[in-house]
């Protein structure tokens, strides 16, 4: 007769990395900081963790988190919008992709948006619009810096030029930020592509990567199939990027915070 239970639960305690491809601890990993201590490769993580990451010890203040598309369009693909936008605050608490807060990096009042990539990919509609430019405006009133993590497919298809009407609105408001010599840094993840990248995100005082991270407007794919030729290696990753021109910086995730603090002090003075 069998004794007890002796079957060891290993279903996820293991995490296999897309790049190295070696099995890896979970606990390690999140030790980790979600970076795969191999091959360094990123892992995406949720709005939620890079912001306890970022954030001093006591936590930060979330703003406009009640903010939900209306569905103007009344949007049906395989399922409707409004079903989808439902599934998605089920998943993940939030009604949009998008977080905004305030709170203190190094002791200095910094305000961050980071985007969420597991709320339909992290697609900018009207709600992560109006939010990314209130906490602009919040910036402006407050004389604070603005900080917007990307990590996103780009403008999200179910509300059409309403979402792209978002790329003019958000970059207006940081124009009024430049204007006022208020710091923006731009922090682009894995992925930033479509009108995203084409607006706010690389239109920081700083603009910086984490390492490989996939960054373009068109993905490689529909380029190669548009002008019939193959792609340099590497070609829209934050490598391939920072050499040509188009970014500041590549920082790896365990720095970010003190490159941020230092950064922050160098654009306040």
């Amino acid at each position: 007769m069998p004794i007890g239970d002796r079957t060891v639960r290993t279903e996820g305690l293991w995490i296999k990395c897309e790049e190295c491809k070696q099995i890896i601890w979970k606990k390690d990993l999140e030790a980790n900081l979600n970076v795969c201590p191999l091959c360094t490769y990123h892992f995406k993580i949720s709005a939620r963790e890079r912001l306890s990451q970022l954030y001093d010890v006591g936590g930060y203040r979330e703003f406009d988190d009640r903010l939900q598309s209306n569905d103007p369009l009344h949007f049906v693909d395989k399922k409707s919008y409004k079903k989808r936008l439902q599934e998605m605050y089920t998943a993940t608490g939030l009604r949009d992709a998008l977080v905004s807060a305030e709170g203190k990096l190094g002791g200095r009042l910094v305000l961050i948006c980071a985007m969420e990539s597991s709320f339909i990919s992290g697609s900018m509609g009207s709600v992560v619009g109006e939010m990314i430019a209130r906490a602009a405006e919040r910036a402006l009133e407050k004389g604070c810096p603005l900080v917007v993590i990307s990590c996103s497919g780009g403008a999200r298809m179910q509300e059409g030029a309403l979402s792209l009407m978002q790329m003019a609105k958000i970059s207006s408001v940081l124009a009024r930020l430049d204007d006022e010599k208020i710091p923006y840094i731009s922090v682009l993840t894995d992925p930033t592509t479509g009108g995203v990248t084409a607006s706010f995100a690389m239109l920081g005082d700083l603009n910086i990567a984490e390492p490989g991270a996939l960054i373009g407007f068109a993905g490689p794919r529909v380029i190669e199939q548009t002008i019939k030729q193959k792609l340099p290696n590497g070609f829209q990753r934050s490598e391939f990027l920072l050499q040509h021109g188009m970014l500041d910086s590549i920082v790896h995730r365990k720095d970010l915070r003190d490159y941020l603090i230092n950064a922050l002090n160098f654009l306040s003075h």
